[in-house]
């Protein structure tokens, strides 16, 4: 179903970042295979095992445009190009026979399968490792593999719910909101990427594979809310209902992004819009109180707004350093001037335009982009390696004793970390988890902006951020006055002794510092720079401000989220997916200096890692003419798929449940429901296409069934009968939930400030690394100055306490 007779394998060594890794893949829908597109892209060689009849997504287009027999939809083909594919049926015993021998020479092997679902399959965790010393074991399910949760009906969107995501976004005297293009099943993919890297990096420096699983549930909890938990553990009450402000405004001829995070940029914009005197409020610092005035704020933003294009208010809003971008949409995006010039969108194989991987290794280049496979075109000469695999398990089966326990990847990697607010903290932050000596550095006249947004106040209050306190456990903290010589000859100093240095400041900081990649690499040959621009290192845009709102509003994830009428920010999730996709480039970094002992620089945009969870926008643009946009709560997935009232509940009168009917099996398991009404039993419903025909009529006869119902008992009934479906939780009151607690995802730390403090772990379980990830809490400003100027750089305690006099170092900001 188009594609060549064969794809070409990979050097075994060398001829890319990742050649030489294999992965066996056994998924479908988007998490797994975009996770097999990773190490694809990288240079590995990637195996699909499909079902008899095939991945259904080969059959699949958001749009519903009707594909040829002999055609694969086109985000199949994206997803999927440079691996091989073979069918198994894992229904007979030869074929479950099959993948164990396959299995054996692999390094990785990734599937989607609970433990119970895996089990019935004969593929249960412990056969699975058994295949090799060597093979580790991926799984990505929806709620992870075992806990009370495991097998409960869901989808993307269901579980947006659950998390708390839908329930804070959008208008108050409008239904809440979920994010539209199934993006945390990408987000998703990124981590299981990650987690698969970590488990070969291991199995290399072991001998021993282990088993890791992902949790999409709480890879969304991650990246889909702001550390709602913690905040919720601090302050009473729910988190309201509510949009930025500004956001997305009209223009005269489309729709215009801003993002005010900090109180200056705040000011910046009411003197744009030239209302200087609204700043001088400080009550409109607090976005809820923005939210309190939006009829009066919206008035004054969109009387300037709509009298001038898009182009001639980025123009003037860039000029002010004021974040700000054009809404992007499939049909737009690869005709932008700054993503033209830096080619961020190609046409790949089959004929249809994409993005190029979401990274730059500037030392080594990623595999070319080759045609997906077609079904079972490779069946023989994969049954041949498993033959081959079996042969020499037996001829080695013997006596080769078992290597020592699996270590954390990056054990002794010594990471000099300048990045600030939240992609590249938590990127980071797991790269601590992983074993690396995380010292993060910040200055007493500066320090993390993160550390002060959303802070609850008090004395001390840049130590109680949410966001801050989510994305820094696992790391030492050193303050040094970077525009003061002696402060820059310490950073040189520890830079010097790094294996990387990681950074996502816009691209001109640390230029002026005069800490370029020429001057880093001067410093040592073995250092690795990350380094996470919003826009890249050249282009147009190199030197514009942007935050996770800017890059989702240019990149198409805005466009498909929000009200027919207004599109909505996401809101972070692009943060976290850039952070994880630069801790998979520096783990690429990695191996290649493994190979030659030279470090390189890594690029890696978050617009670009942003554009590629919206590739399907562009694919179907290019591919069928369609420009996907959003539809509110509705989407191509799930039909009736929305957010329905139910019965209030104490003081609240909004309670929502979140219902996604994704097969007709579990329409019919709804209509049983229901009472099998007259209305529902009507033939033309028994189809997906016939229910969105009819979606404004059911809509309205779901909310009059729920109406007496609250969301939880609507819920509870519902997921009995096979039918997804969550109450739409309040962010700050997510937890306690039984999965979370049966799987240990948080970790409870003592910070010197904040005390007992419930923090997140990683949506992935390591069977090696045991349950928790997190070394420490936090870091308080400045903890561990004396530590590391002593330990790290030699300093005795007299240069230290003159340090300490002269403010280039010290505990407290400046500026309180």
């Amino acid at each position: 179903m188009g594609g060549p007779e064969s794809v070409d394998r990979p050097g075994a060594e060398g001829e890319y970042p990742l050649s030489g890794i294999r992965v066996l893949e056994l998924s479908s829908d988007i998490a797994g295979p975009y996770c097999g597109k990773l190490f694809a892209d990288a240079g590995a060689e990637v195996v699909k095992l499909e079902a008899p009849g095939g991945d259904p997504m080969r059959r699949w287009t958001a749009s519903g445009t009707e594909l040829a027999a002999d055609t694969d939809g086109a985000l199949f083909r994206f997803l999927n190009g440079a691996k091989r594919s073979a069918v198994v049926d894992l229904g007979a015993e030869a074929d479950r026979q099959l993948v164990l021998e396959l299995a054996a020479g692999f390094d990785l092997l990734v599937h989607d399968f609970t433990d119970a679902r895996a089990a019935a399959r004969g593929l249960d965790p412990v056969a699975l490792l058994a295949a090799g010393p060597g093979l580790s074991v991926l799984s990505i399910t929806p709620w992870g593999p075992d806990g009370p949760f495991a097998e409960r009906p869901c989808t993307e969107f269901t579980l947006q719910a659950a998390v708390g995501s839908v329930g804070y976004r959008g208008l108050r005297d409008r239904r809440p909101v979920a994010a539209g293009g199934r993006i945390g099943e990408w987000i998703t993919g990124i981590y299981a990427a990650v987690a698969g890297m970590s488990a070969c990096l291991s199995a290399r420096a072991s001998g021993r594979g282990q088993r890791v699983d992902v949790s999409m549930f709480e890879a969304m909890l991650l990246s889909m809310t702001v550390y709602h938990d913690l905040n919720g553990q601090w302050v009473e009450g729910d988190l309201a209902r509510s949009i930025e402000i500004p956001s997305i405004e009209p223009a005269r001829d489309g729709w215009v992004g801003f993002s005010t995070i900090t109180g200056q940029q705040w000011k910046d914009f009411c003197a744009l819009i030239g209302r200087p005197e609204v700043a001088e409020d400080d009550g409109y610092l607090d976005g809820r109180r923005r939210m309190e005035h939006r009829a009066f704020l919206q008035e004054i933003i969109h009387g300037w707004t709509r009298e001038r294009t898009v182009d001639e208010i980025v123009e003037l809003a860039s000029a002010m350093r004021i974040p700000v971008a054009p809404v992007g949409d499939g049909r737009t995006l690869p005709r932008m001037d700054h993503l033209v010039e830096r080619g961020v969108f190609t046409k790949g194989p089959s004929g249809f335009v994409q993005p190029r991987v979401p990274y730059q290794l500037h030392d080594r280049p990623t595999r070319p982009f080759a045609p997906a496979p077609r079904l079972d075109q490779d069946r023989e000469a994969i049954r041949a390696e498993a033959a081959d695999s079996r042969a020499a398990r037996t001829a080695s089966a013997s006596s080769e004793p078992a290597g020592p326990d699996p270590v954390r990847p990056l054990e002794g990697l010594r990471v000099v970390d300048l990045s600030a607010f939240w992609a590249g903290p938590i990127a980071t932050c797991y790269l601590a988890a992983m074993g690396a000596d995380v010292i993060k550095v910040e200055s007493i006249q500066r320090p993390d902006g993160m550390r002060f947004a959303g802070a609850i106040p008090n004395e001390k209050l840049w130590e109680w951020s949410p966001v801050f306190a989510g994305a820094n456990p696992g790391k030492r903290d050193l303050t040094l006055q970077l525009d003061d010589d002696r402060g820059m000859a310490l950073l040189k100093q520890l830079i010097a002794k790094a294996d990387v240095v990681i950074e996502n400041y816009s691209v001109r900081v640390l230029e002026n510092f005069g800490l370029g990649w020429p001057e880093v690499r001067a410093l040592s040959e073995r250092v690795i720079m990350v380094r996470m621009p919003a826009f890249g290192l050249d282009g147009p845009w190199r030197d514009r401000t942007g935050f996770a709102m800017t890059i989702e509003q240019v990149s198409g994830l805005a466009w498909i989220t929000g009200y027919e009428d207004l599109p909505l920010v996401v809101r972070g999730a692009c943060d976290p997916a850039g952070g994880m996709q630069a801790v998979f480039a520096l783990m690429m970094a990695l191996e290649d200096r493994r190979r030659t002992g030279r470090g390189q620089l890594v690029e890696v945009p978050l617009l670009e890692n942003a554009v590629n969870m919206a590739a399907e926008q562009v694919i179907e643009y290019s591919a069928y003419g369609e420009c996907l946009t959003r539809q509110e709560n509705r989407g191509p997935v799930a039909a009736p798929q929305g957010v329905y009232r139910c019965a209030p509940e104490g003081d609240d009168p909004e309670r929502y449940v979140a219902i996604a009917v994704a097969t007709d099996d579990q329409w019919t398991a709804l209509r049983g429901l229901l009472g099998e009404p007259e209305w529902a039993r009507d033939p033309a419903l028994s189809t997906a296409a016939g229910r969105r025909e009819r979606h404004d009529d059911i809509d309205a006869r779901l909310d009059a069934w729920l109406a007496d119902q609250t969301r939880e008992q609507a819920a509870d009934r519902l997921v009995a009968a096979g039918v997804p479906a969550a109450a739409v939780v309040n962010a700050h009151r997510v937890m306690p939930h039984p999965q979370l607690e049966a799987r240990g995802f948080f970790e409870t730390l003592t910070h010197p400030e904040t005390g007992a403090t419930r923090y997140p772990g990683f949506p992935m379980r390591f069977s090696a690394f045991g349950p928790c990830l997190h070394a420490s809490p936090p870091p308080t400003l400045g903890q561990h100055n004396d530590e590391v100027l002593r330990e790290e750089l030699g300093l005795s305690a007299d240069e230290i306490a003159e340090l300490r006099e002269a403010k280039i170092i010290g505990k407290r900001p400046t500026f309180m």
